[in-house]
């Protein structure tokens, strides 16, 4: 074993060693936290630009976070975990006692939809959550892919504009689609009228970008989330029509150019199964960095 090896090996062993002093409590978050836990989250600021986009947008008490924000200290008022339990579930923690405290609080909600978090950490959440909390409906593996340097592309694409509240009609059913596809459920047939809510928000927030022909969205990506440096892109969508011809990619990458002048880098989440769509973002410049795992729940 080469000393980098070892040295490695030693970083995975000690990474969650705990404070053998230190005592661990959860409690619910205030907006008189919000500039610690965004100091907090902005340590790994790949692994947390979702929750603190969220942040930024609504606060830490918001009904649109869809979720309570719950701080893991120490007993020496030190943070060692951040999450975001609700429909959508979210951690980031620095120890192995913060992610089994913040699954033994989640396991008092009964309305998740889904938990995410990188692939280690998700094992170790769901083996404390597991035995007393909503049982899994499906899961899968999710790639991390980042884009720090854009293609060299400045020249428009014909048509490629921010959508506007005329185009909900025919942004929400695909981007109800791609939900679908990941989770198994239909967003606009489980909550309709919350689902087209948070589409038009995004809309009026200038964080969709589409291309439409003859009454017909031909491109969509959206800017999920966004924080000082990075910005998360999540409904990347190309009509089935156009895939192969090279609009998908001219699209994108002239995004990409457009959001690199005003942050460091772009992140975006694709599923491990889906290999057109993972040669499809290197074909952009996209790199893998990480892997997520996501866990789908059943509700009572």
């Amino acid at each position: 074993m080469s000393v980098q090896q070892m040295m490695h090996t030693v970083m995975e062993d000690t990474a969650y060693l705990p404070a053998p002093d230190l005592t661990l409590s959860v409690s619910e978050l205030t907006d008189a936290d919000k500039n610690e836990v965004i100091g907090f989250l902005s340590e790994r600021p790949i692994h947390t630009v979702i929750m603190t986009g969220l942040i930024r947008d609504n606060g830490l008490v918001s009904e649109l976070n869809r979720g309570t924000f719950y701080g893991c200290r120490n007993s020496e008022g030190r943070l060692e975990g951040v999450a975001l339990i609700g429909h959508a579930t979210l951690i980031e923690t620095r120890s192995r006692g913060a992610i089994k405290e913040l699954a033994l609080v989640a396991q008092i909600h009964s309305r998740l939809h889904m938990f995410m978090a990188e692939q280690e950490k998700a094992e170790m959440f769901w083996n404390s959550y597991a035995d007393d909390g909503q049982p899994m409906r499906r899961a899968c593996r999710e790639l991390l892919f980042e884009l720090k340097s854009a293609l060299d592309q400045r020249s428009p694409v014909d048509g490629m504009r921010l959508a506007t509240p005329n185009d909900l009609n025919l942004i929400a059913p695909v981007h109800a689609r791609i939900a679908e596809e990941e989770s198994g459920v239909n967003p606009l047939e489980a909550d309709r009228e919350g689902f087209l809510g948070r589409c038009s928000r995004r809309i009026s927030q200038n964080r969709v970008w589409v291309v439409i022909k003859d009454d017909e969205l031909v491109f969509k990506a959206d800017v999920q989330a966004e924080s000082d440096d990075l910005v998360y892109l999540e409904g990347i969508y190309v009509a089935p029509a156009q895939r192969g011809t090279g609009l998908g990619r001219r699209c994108l990458t002239g995004l990409c150019v457009d959001l690199l002048d005003r942050s460091r880098s772009i992140c975006l989440l694709v599923n491990e199964e889906n290999e057109t769509a993972q040669a499809f973002y290197r074909m952009c410049g996209f790199r893998r960095v990480g892997n997520y795992d996501t866990i789908f729940l059943k509700k009572d």
